[in-house]
């Protein structure tokens, strides 16, 4: 959520840099309009409240002296109904802004392509060499199908569209994969988490899903609240510490987990149907750092090269990206996107978002570190994936084919693989 005050003082700074992810200024306008009503109602009732301490004393000494205090007590009576409406009001206008603010994103950072469309993402760098065939490579979803190790079919009698059966060598893949991932990330100095898979409105709405995004989610309706389905890690890694004051020697704090994700892919209809590019169901292996802000730029950097530090481990040639104000997610100041290269779509595609929410959802769900002076600050938050693991397994199957429909296993997943260095047809 963002500063009110950062609004208030710099509102055409504010204005601009909302622009660019859509926003109209009206809406500042209407924010600060209401801020001033605001600031006004509590003058007011501060005034008031001053007034009936002057008659409570009035009223107080004609009683020692035994005078009468009708007229003051009618008086005293008379503030108490005027504070009690200016509280009405006051609590009406505070709805409407945060009506407001909950809904507005996150400030871009100075260094993002200030862009509504998504195609003036300004490309950073590439790693890796594009894999040459001397045949025509095949989509991962037909190779695994071919080998037998993925099964879409069933899935969809089962379950619905974009679902999967990993099978045999394809399961197994899939668990060397995330493996890898956690092993790494653990050397880096991540603390491994197993998170709840179901989270309340209050985790939802800290982390910016709620009351945006409701509709891309999964929710289940119990006896006691409404719970969601988590569409990534993230949502319960930031949240452990809601409502916390971390103490400032933990800092920074890197969390890991791999968890399912459930996503209802709400305005996906037509794209990426087949495969494993975009499931409602899928496994990713989440990364989240809680920092203090003047650390948070440096953990940025940090955080996507240990994300493509799993890429090159595993021979898989991508470029990072850095992506344009208006495609940037909703709580991030800037997200460098870095993308797998897949030989049948003859382009990159996103395996990996890495973003620096600085402390905008630090403010929404009231975590906070003291700084020098003991005074509590909001921290910042980053997350990224590291990786998306059936877009890695996609990745691996188109990279790593062979002629003959073999799928050769990157050195890296051998032993967790149990030694096998080549998959071939299940039964």
């Amino acid at each position: 959520m963002l500063d009110i005050k950062v609004l208030r003082q710099k509102p055409q700074w504010a204005k601009d840099k909302l622009a660019a992810r859509g926003v109209d200024g009206a809406q500042i306008d209407e924010v600060l309009a209401l801020d001033e009503q605001r600031r006004s109602v509590i003058k007011q009732t501060e005034d008031l409240k001053a007034k009936r301490n002057q008659v409570s004393d009035e009223i107080a000494n004609k009683k020692r002296a035994k005078e009468d205090a009708t007229a003051q007590i009618t008086a005293m009576r008379a503030v108490g109904q005027d504070i009690a409406k200016l509280d009405a009001q006051l609590k009406t206008i505070d709805e409407k802004i945060r009506y407001i603010l909950v809904r507005l994103p996150n400030f871009p950072a100075d260094d993002v392509p200030m862009s509504l469309n998504e195609d003036d993402s300004r490309e950073e760098y590439k790693w890796g060499k594009l894999p040459e065939f001397d045949f025509t490579p095949k989509a991962h979803y037909e190779i695994g199908e071919a080998l037998g190790i993925l099964d879409f079919q069933r899935a969809a009698k089962v379950s619905g569209s974009r679902f999967v059966y990993y099978k045999g060598a394809g399961a197994r893949l899939e668990r060397a994969v995330y493996n890898f991932f956690l092993d790494e990330h653990a050397k880096e100095g991540y603390t491994e988490m197993l998170t709840p898979y179901l989270v309340n409105d209050d985790s939802m709405f800290g982390t910016g899903q709620f009351p945006k995004f409701t509709e891309d989610v999964y929710s289940i309706n119990n006896e006691d609240q409404e719970e969601t389905l988590i569409p990534t890690a993230e949502v319960p890694l930031v949240n452990y510490y809601r409502d916390e004051i971390i103490p400032s020697e933990k800092l920074p704090i890197s969390f890991t987990a791999l968890s399912p994700a459930f996503r209802s892919e709400a305005g996906s209809a037509g794209r990426d149907t087949r495969g494993l590019i975009r499931m409602h169901q899928f496994n990713k292996v989440e990364m989240v750092k809680f920092c203090k802000p003047e650390d948070s730029w440096h953990q940025l950097d940090n955080l996507i090269h240990d994300a493509e530090e799993l890429l090159q481990k595993l021979g898989l040639a991508y470029h990072v990206i850095t992506l344009a104000s208006g495609d940037a997610s909703f709580t991030s100041a800037k997200t460098n996107d870095l993308e797998v290269w897949l030989p049948a779509q003859d382009r990159y595609r996103e395996i990996s978002s890495c973003s620096n929410c600085t402390d905008f959802q630090a403010r929404r769900a009231q975590i906070k570190y003291r700084d020098d002076d003991g005074k509590p600050q909001f921290v910042h938050t980053l997350n990224g994936s590291g990786l998306a693991v059936g877009r890695a397994v996609a990745a691996i199957l188109e990279n790593y084919q062979n002629a003959d429909g073999t799928v050769t296993t990157p050195e890296v997943l051998v032993p967790y693989m149990g030694g096998q260095t080549l998959i071939t047809a299940e039964d």
